[in-house]
């Protein structure tokens, strides 16, 4: 079989190709140029060119660059700018890595493509890897159906550990295998408000209300602030621990409260992106955030969008993040943006 390999320079992606390879298949390696990060590029085709070398496999380099800063850089931006916290690692996996890259390998005669996800594929849903310290489900949920067709995830069913050992055993291979892994977005190198400067005034000094809509002090622009974050604001007289609930970007106002302020039982969803076969009201489990535990959750869908009640309440829910539902077996059944 003719399979292309999303290339990173990392060790996942390189033992991808060598396992596919090892197996008798077709392997085309392709790199993709995201982001105008200065030496980033340079030094991950090299690795990239290496181990395509080491295998024996053509490998290509795809600029992808102008797709990236419309469909995930812009609305990064423009997601905080809203006063909501985006996910663009979600919204890359669909449109640049299953979306664009799927097409250029489809172009190309590829019947598969295979990535370093760790992430397994069961009955045509997506389930949590066999790592669960590395599961990748999360991040994928947001994918269009039809391209998990065209999909091989094939470190889903191993440890890490493992990946890492079976890349040691091979000298050309030893490098890779030993860098440091980032599990920062890409394009930031820092801090999000960073990338945000450079096309924002984010330091522009707002009140800070209560719950009740008291103002009780003052915060240093809007932009600093995400569902959650407990400082860099005043509240007035307080002795407890204040966290931010509730960000109204067209006022330039943050409103606080205390931990079980924090907490909320239900939320809606829009984009709701089904994998599986629902009725329009099912339980399930939802995942809030990427670190988040799943908790029992009772969905309504309604045309595109859904209504989520929680069994328990929970810490934290934030406009513009991804909650992404699970069955019992931990296979994603639909995920949505949190509206």
């Amino acid at each position: 079989m003719k399979i292309m390999v999303a290339m990173s320079g990392g060790v996942d992606s390189s033992m991808v190709a060598k396992l596919l390879k090892d197996s008798g298949h077709e392997v085309i390696g392709c790199y993709m140029k995201l982001h105008a990060k200065p030496g980033y590029h340079e030094e991950n085709i090299r690795k990239v060119e290496k181990v395509g070398k080491f295998l024996g496999i053509e490998t290509k380099v795809l600029d992808l660059q102008n797709e990236f800063n419309k469909l995930v850089y812009e609305p990064f931006v423009n997601i905080y700018k809203s006063g909501k916290t985006p996910n663009p690692c979600a919204l890359c996996n669909r449109l640049i890595k299953l979306g664009k890259l799927l097409e250029f390998a489809l172009t190309l005669g590829c019947e598969k493509l295979a990535t370093g996800h760790y992430v397994r594929v069961e009955n045509g849903l997506l389930k949590k890897a066999f790592d669960e310290s590395k599961d990748q489900s999360y991040f994928l949920a947001n994918i269009d159906k039809k391209a998990l067709e065209y999909m091989i995830f094939p470190l889903g069913e191993m440890l890490k550990s493992d990946v890492k050992k079976l890349a040691n055993q091979f000298p050309e291979l030893i490098e890779i295998a030993g860098q440091r892994e980032s599990s920062e977005i890409c394009f930031v190198p820092n801090s999000y408000i960073e990338i945000l400067q450079k096309h924002y005034n984010t330091d522009l000094p707002g009140v800070v209300r209560d719950t009740s809509g008291k103002e009780v002090g003052k915060h240093n622009g809007y932009m600093h602030y995400t569902i959650g974050k407990r400082r860099g604001f005043s509240v007035d007289g307080a002795h407890e621990p204040h966290y931010v609930v509730k960000i109204d970007a067209s006022k330039n106002e943050i409103v606080v409260g205390d931990k079980d302020e924090l907490k909320e039982d239900e939320f809606e969803t829009e984009n709701f992106n089904k994998f599986a076969n629902l009725d329009d009201k099912f339980e399930c489990f939802v995942k809030i955030r990427y670190r988040s535990e799943k908790l029992k959750a009772f969905v309504e869908v309604i045309n595109n969008s859904a209504k989520v009640k929680l069994e328990t309440p929970a810490n934290g829910i934030a406009s513009g993040q991804l909650a992404v539902f699970y069955d019992e077996d931990e296979r994603v059944l639909a995920s949505g943006f949190i509206s």
